[in-house]
């Protein structure tokens, strides 16, 4: 079975996959954004777009996590943002077609809810570290209307299209997480993919210290 979790950025895919990874025996994650800034870092930089739009990496997803899903004894789990009805077609559809188990869902939230979970994880400091002259005096003090992260993160930029790219019913089944935690959120998904999750019997101050480990790991500076 493939559980392929989408949304927005800064919607909990990556913190969700990664939790129903550690409560779901045999399950892997396998993040198909790995590939696309491999590939993206072999063009210069002027050439640098979205890395979607190269047929290889629709194409090559669909080849790995068919490799993945045919000779791993266990759940796959990809967190993966896709708004495109082409390409969710060449990447989701394909791998149905070829006949695996795809339970995709897609993780929502109100947009302010969003801008809120980007300016607690320091995303503000981040853009300025990056983005330097541009971003260095508005980012910070700006992400909490954000205009400072409207201008210059491409993800912010986009999270208008994509909050209302998901809520059409091709990319169901939708979870609202506003309210809900991460592993809330596993839970749900767990419940309606037919799997069963361990216990979390992890405390407060473990499960945030365990969660800045994967954000810092997965921190894009390209």
């Amino acid at each position: 079975m493939l559980l392929w979790i989408n949304g927005p950025f800064g919607g909990g895919k990556t913190q969700t996959a990664y939790e129903i990874q550690r409560r779901l025996p045999g399950s892997v994650v396998s993040d198909p954004e790995h590939a696309g800034f491999g590939l993206r870092r072999t063009l210069p930089p002027e050439l640098r777009g979205d890395f979607q739009d190269l047929s290889s990496w629709r194409q090559g997803v669909v080849e790995v996590l068919d490799l993945a899903l045919t000779k791993h004894d266990g759940v796959v789990i990809a967190p993966m943002t896709v708004t495109d009805s082409g390409y969710f077609e060449e990447t989701v559809g394909r791998l149905r077609e070829l006949g695996h188990d795809v339970r995709h869902f897609t993780l929502l939230a109100e947009r302010e809810t969003v801008l809120k979970r980007l300016r607690e994880r320091g995303f503000g400091h981040l853009l300025q570290h990056v983005a330097g002259k541009n971003a260095g005096k508005n980012a910070g003090k700006d992400i909490g209307k954000g205009a400072g992260l409207r201008r210059e993160s491409w993800a912010v930029q986009q999270l208008d299209h994509c909050l209302e790219r998901l809520r059409e019913p091709e990319f169901a089944e939708h979870l609202w997480t506003d309210h809900s935690t991460v592993p809330k959120t596993a839970d749900r998904i767990a419940v309606l993919a037919g799997l069963r999750l361990r216990p979390n019997n992890e405390g407060p101050l473990r499960t945030r210290l365990r969660q800045a480990r994967v954000g810092v790991r997965h921190i894009r500076l390209d």
